[in-house]
């Protein structure tokens, strides 16, 4: 018989819960749209939102208990229920007692570009090698952290979590959750730099402050292709790191790259690897991957990981959906190839995106959403692309919003598409437009919803999902 992931007793004991009849649970969620059968439910109270309105979505998709801080009045009678004063100080608790209970060796990661990525790759790497639980999706907030944990399994033998912020002071909390022997932290770049009167350097000092969860004797790896290098390294240090490491294309990183070759199913990366030179391959494309691979592998050799199985795997590794997913699709008589960016963008990424479409053969079309939270330098970043834009040597640039208007309106009229306020407004122009052979990267905030011109391109495909 599975051993439940909570048993009431343990809800109970982590949360000082009072339990309503007698149950166990096996997933813990906070959405009563997607909990699963037989997991806990918990209704969290926001300022526009109460789940406890929700509990009878939850049951009726099987929910096998209810974590509430009040009994409402529709509540069925004998509803499994763990009754407390406060549903989120109960998820954090649920999170501390997962975390304390497992034995895990754990692993955090942020960044203000290629977070989620870094910690994608570090998670399937260690589970080729040993059980290993890594937080879904995008969950690094004040809220996904404490799920993630809660969701861990006792028996994990590694724990993998990303770490998110908008604003100044939310990373080091997170960390002191998750508890990590070894933090990865990767690009810096002007994301979230409305919220930071220091601007970028800002960023650098919270993204580094990932540090102060450090168990003893905890590794820090830092990105060394940055400017802001030592503000990375004197924060790390300042926050507890015993170790710190560096990664990247600088000749003083202790992880280096020094040779990138790419191809239409990945890369071939050299490196030196603290003084041994190896060669392997990589299943994503673009040379971000490639260095976000580097600090992927110090992080592995630091939490006792096997780096050259590591090395061997790294081919089956792709890019995540939106954030850089390459996909074939069937178009009418041919094919043309999807890169899949919708979820997020900052000037370094865009630049990364247009980077990897240039090198594709093919017509090249690109769509680009505006970035979003640059604050008073956002036209001028978004200007600033221009010449990314025309090294790319696109066929066709569409884009969206306010902030790319001033970019489209720069553009050759030759490779101008289309511009229009959304991106639910250049829909038919692009479907209208792509033809067999195409390359079509697709970048834009997650505010500006280019994740359903992603969809739109998947269902006109003439075979339903990618080819490859």
């Amino acid at each position: 018989m599975t051993q439940p992931l909570w048993t009431a007793a343990d809800i109970a004991t982590a949360t000082g819960a009072q339990i309503l009849g007698v149950w166990s649970v096996n997933g813990v969620s906070i959405d009563s749209r997607t909990v699963a059968e037989g997991e806990l439910f918990v209704a969290l109270v926001g300022e526009n939102n109460d789940a406890h309105e929700y509990i009878d979505q939850a049951l009726a998709r099987k929910a096998g208990a209810l974590l509430l801080s009040r009994l409402p009045a529709n509540l069925p009678a004998g509803a499994p229920v763990a009754l407390v004063k406060d549903t989120m100080v109960a998820l954090e608790a649920l999170g501390q007692f997962a975390r304390k209970r497992c034995k895990a060796k754990f692993a955090a990661v942020t960044g203000s570009v290629g977070k989620t990525s870094t910690k994608e790759a570090l998670t399937q790497l260690l589970a080729k090698q040993a059980l290993t639980y890594g937080s879904k999706g995008n969950l690094n907030n004040n809220f996904g952290v404490p799920l993630s944990l809660a969701r861990l399994p006792v028996k994990s033998t590694y724990g993998v979590f990303e770490l998110g912020m908008n604003h100044p002071g939310e990373i080091a909390p997170l960390s002191q959750q998750v508890a990590p022997s070894v933090v990865i932290v990767t690009t810096i770049a002007p994301a979230h730099v409305e919220y930071f009167d220091d601007g970028v350097e800002g960023i650098a000092r919270e993204k580094a402050s990932i540090a102060a969860g450090l168990t003893p004797g905890g590794t820090a790896i830092l990105t060394r292709d940055t400017p802001y290098y030592e503000v990375l390294y004197e924060a790390a240090k300042a926050a507890g790191a015993a170790r710190i490491f560096s990664f990247g294309t600088d000749v003083a990183a202790d992880v280096r790259l020094t040779a990138y070759v790419p191809d239409a199913d990945g890369a071939e990366v050299s490196i030196n690897f603290f003084g041994r030179w190896f060669t392997y391959r990589i299943g994503a494309q673009g040379k971000h991957q490639a260095i976000n691979s580097l600090g992927v592998l110090a992080a592995i050799d630091a939490i006792g990981g096997n780096v050259e199985q590591a090395m061997e795997d790294y081919a089956e590794i792709g890019a995540p959906a939106g954030r850089g997913q390459r996909s074939v699709l069937a178009w009418g008589k041919g094919e043309i190839v999807l890169f899949d960016e919708s979820y997020n963008a900052s000037p370094v990424a865009v630049r990364a995106a247009l980077g990897v479409l240039g090198q594709q053969p093919g017509r090249r079309i690109v769509v680009l959403g505006d970035m979003l939270e640059l604050g008073a330098g956002g036209p001028e970043m978004h200007m600033g692309l221009l010449d990314a834009v025309n090294a790319a040597g696109l066929h066709k640039v569409f884009a969206c919003g306010p902030l790319m208007k001033p970019l489209y309106d720069a553009l050759p009229e030759a490779s101008k598409g289309l511009w229009a306020p959304t991106s639910e407004a250049l829909k038919s122009a692009l479907l209208a437009l792509i033809a067999p052979g195409d390359v079509v990267t697709i970048k834009g905030s997650l505010g500006m919803r280019m994740g359903p011109l992603v969809a739109a391109v998947r269902e006109a495909s003439s075979a339903k999902g990618s080819a490859s």
